[in-house]
């Protein structure tokens, strides 16, 4: 079993991150909480640097470099965010950037890394994207994991130190906690700091169907391969990590599943009752927290609206 990070840990990337981040807001959405049955707040991510919340861990790994390392240029691979976060930061320090993207990103993502300066080179799949990362890493570049990597995680973490920190200055702290899960460093993260600061609160991880990485290792007692078909590439890992699946295994209440349609329509729901623009990666905790109110009646939601970096339909 991997060491599990701390709140501690989490400390020590909020310092590390200061001020290369949005601090961003936790509020009410009283228009949500009329659609829903129950009180909710979103922690919204979708405002932060390059549109989600992946810049936190990029920066935090940044800061650990050495000067070689940063010097051999820095590798990515994503479905969209992380590439987009690693080609902002690297871009605005001067460091080299390949940032490795499947075909089926988002358009917007792939146009906004190039325009920060990465050399984005696109393949058939995901799983193609991660052989072509550790190609590019075992040729000398410094991979920058999006998720199996503990100062990414705790960095990723700082989303829930501050939204816990938020719910308890509110004076309404959630009996739920709702995020999204790719390969699962923001749940695992969140999970840590909203365990430590919000004792006895459930957190609970949402994917969709055909990017179910973590269900699948919980079912099968550890990280194992998935075939990627959910159309939302932001949240499609092609397995965890050690490392995430022994924080949600630990931390986490469960890992619900819902249907791609029901997580872009849930996108349509935050625009429409929330005026939030966000990606059908955190669209899916709309019909997510519906199925926890049928088993939890009287919750008091609070959502990890993640990103914001969906194309918009012509």
């Amino acid at each position: 079993m991997a060491d599990l990070v701390t709140l501690d840990d989490i400390e020590t990337a909020a310092a590390r991150i200061a001020g290369g981040v949005v601090r961003t807001p936790t509020v009410h959405s009283p228009g949500l909480a009329a659609r829903l049955g129950a009180p909710v707040l979103l922690k919204l991510e979708q405002l932060q640097r390059s549109g989600s919340f992946k810049p936190r861990g990029v920066l935090a790994k940044l800061a650990t470099l050495s000067d070689d390392e940063r010097a051999a240029g820095l590798v990515a691979v994503s479905g969209g965010n992380h590439g987009l976060a690693v080609a902002d930061v690297a871009g605005a320090a001067g460091i080299a950037a390949v940032v490795v993207m499947p075909e089926n990103a988002p358009a917007r993502s792939v146009s906004a890394a190039r325009a920060a300066g990465a050399d984005v080179r696109l393949t058939p799949d995901i799983p193609a994207a991660f052989a072509l990362a550790a190609e590019l890493q075992a040729a000398g570049m410094t991979l920058v994991h999006p998720f199996d990597d503990p100062v990414t995680l705790a960095a990723q973490g700082t989303v829930g130190l501050e939204l816990a920190r938020d719910a308890i200055a509110l004076g309404e702290p959630p009996t739920d906690v709702l995020v999204s899960v790719g390969g699962g460093a923001l749940l695992s993260g969140v999970a840590v700091a909203v365990r430590a600061l919000l004792p006895g609160t459930r957190v609970w991880g949402v994917e969709t169907v055909g990017a179910e990485a973590m269900s699948a290792a919980l079912a099968a007692g550890g990280p194992t391969p998935v075939t990627i078909t959910s159309a939302v590439t932001t949240l499609s890992a092609p397995s965890a990590s050690q490392l995430t699946y022994d924080h949600v295994r630990e931390l986490v209440h469960n890992v619900l599943v819902v249907p791609d349609a029901d997580a872009a329509r849930g996108s349509v729901e935050l625009a429409e009752h929330a005026g939030i623009w966000a990606e059908p990666a955190a669209g899916c905790l709309v019909p997510a927290a519906r199925t926890i109110l049928e088993s939890h009646p009287g919750a008091h939601l609070a959502l990890v609206i993640c990103g914001r970096n969906a194309d918009v339909p012509g």
